[in-house]
């Protein structure tokens, strides 16, 4: 922590360990964005955990694109993506280069006396003002980046990921993440299991329930 109480922000290490980890890690941290002199602060309430290529929920399961070419680099940048050609989903990357994981900011509380409507990914890049400008940015850099939230303690929970039952035995995985004393939570707010550790990272042996 620094001087007046302020937080500092993560470092590449933080990010470099893989989705499953750092989509529970995220949630109770801020996430900052600076725009045109101003910031705007949000406070991490949901997340999702994509974790690689044999996540076939993920978009890396369709092996490196022009379009996912930064989810194959090292973790800590930004990916952000455009669906039905009107949200923005922002993404951060996990782990280590080829590693080819992401986690999905789904919501999360604004800051600061600031109104806005952060629940699901769509509204929250839109609130944040996140566009596909800021895709492959540097998270350990000075305009978009998150802090610690020592003086905040979720109650975390886990559940399926939303939408994604096109992924056959990957749309069981648990691999949600959220807070339940937010209301910031999108729904479904149903839990499905208690938090705790998985093993969807077992690359190759589709192992997908929680241990």
């Amino acid at each position: 922590m620094l001087r007046g109480g302020i937080v500092k922000k993560l470092g590449r290490s933080f990010y470099n360990q893989d989705a499953v980890k750092l989509a529970r890690d995220l949630i109770g941290k801020i996430l900052v964005h600076r725009v045109r002199g101003k910031e705007y602060r949000a406070r991490i309430v949901e997340t999702e955990a994509y974790v690689g290529t044999h996540d076939r929920a993920s978009h890396a399961a369709k092996g490196q694109t022009r379009r996912t070419e930064v989810m194959f680099g090292p973790g800590g940048h930004a990916y952000v993506y455009l669906i039905y050609g009107i949200y923005e989903m922002f993404n951060i990357v996990a782990g280590r280069r080829g590693d080819a994981q992401a986690v999905l900011i789904r919501a999360a509380e604004p800051l600061d006396g600031w109104k806005a409507d952060l629940s699901g990914p769509g509204k929250l890049a839109r609130g944040l003002k996140i566009t596909r400008f800021q895709n492959g940015l540097d998270l350990t850099g000075s305009i978009l980046f998150v802090r610690g939230g020592p003086e905040y303690r979720p109650r975390i929970k886990r559940s399926k990921r939303v939408g994604v039952e096109y992924a056959k035995e990957w749309k069981d995985a648990l691999l949600r993440f959220f807070d339940v004393k937010s209301p910031a939570v999108s729904k479904p707010r149903h839990v499905e299991a208690p938090d705790g550790r998985v093993n969807e990272n077992r690359k190759g042996r589709g192992q997908v329930n929680a241990v």
